[in-house]
């Protein structure tokens, strides 16, 4: 195999990436796990936070706001992705070095635990920063209801539905991750990852890093600022946000382990060529 070239890596030449950079991924410090999966918490978070402001604007049509609002929340999954910070969704992709026995059950299960964890304390902290810096009251509280009006909309949804948006996309996600692995350069690793990431927000899917940003924020600005509301709200519950973060994670996990990384395996490594 050729060390220098122009030209995309091949999804075979991909499929051996992912199984070796999962081996580093599983067995990297705690420290240095935890820590990156704080930034991908902040960094996703940021980019929902944009979509919000997308989304409370009501003079748009409504594909003319989900599509932009996909593309700005693709934004923060791409500064994650691109910087080196550790997301879960995506590290579902692990499960091809787990299949090729180069990671036991063990560290594959600890590696997503530290993550989930990691990534739910990184979105926590920007939670905070959006409470403390005053953004939900500005404009006549139009971030603080828009950011209720979301987490109403996701918490009146049921358990089956929302696995299934949980599949549907980490299907994206993952796609996305492998697509962007098949670039040389930044800027076709940029190009990858907004447009099938895009989905994500276009047709409103389910995202386990949207949903420990989204569903607190709501939570906390109905506590801190008890002068805004919205209809619905009465689904606003910690026990209503774990149950829909124990779909979503179980979804995510069957789109990106079942239907991505283990399809792959399959296709390019069950039965890997001589070359290879």
């Amino acid at each position: 195999m050729e060390i220098f070239g122009s030209d995309a890596f091949s999804p075979r030449e991909v499929a051996r990436k992912v199984e070796n950079i999962g081996v580093s991924k599983a067995r990297a410090p705690i420290v240095e796990t935890v820590m990156l999966g704080m930034l991908a918490g902040g960094f996703v978070g940021l980019g929902g936070l944009y979509a919000t402001l997308v989304t409370a604007d009501t003079e748009m049509s409504l594909a003319a706001v989900r599509i932009l609002a996909g593309v700005v929340f693709a934004i923060g999954y791409m500064m994650a992705v691109l910087s080196g910070a550790e997301v879960f969704t995506s590290n579902n992709l692990l499960a091809m070095s787990w299949a090729a026995r180069k990671i036991s059950s063990f560290e594959l299960l600890r590696n997503w635990t530290l993550i989930l964890l990691a990534n739910g304390i990184g979105a926590f902290g920007l939670v905070i920063l959006f409470l403390v810096s005053g953004l939900p009251a500005h404009d006549n509280a139009l971030l603080g209801e828009r950011a209720l009006e979301i987490a109403v909309t996701r918490l009146s949804r049921p358990f089956s539905q929302v696995f299934f948006l949980a599949v549907l996309g980490n299907l994206f996600v993952c796609i996305a991750a492998w697509i962007a692995m098949e670039g040389r350069s930044i800027t076709d690793k940029i190009i990858a990852l907004i447009l099938p990431l895009s989905a994500l927000g276009a047709l409103d899917l389910e995202h386990v890093l949207a949903t420990l940003y989204y569903l607190p924020r709501a939570l906390m600005t109905a506590a801190y600022y008890p002068e805004i509301a919205v209809p619905g709200m009465e689904v606003l519950t910690w026990g209503g946000f774990l149950l829909n973060l124990l779909a979503v994670t179980l979804g995510n996990i069957v789109g990106g382990t079942f239907m991505v990384a283990l399809v792959y395996h399959v296709v390019y490594r069950y039965n890997p060529r001589v070359d290879d």
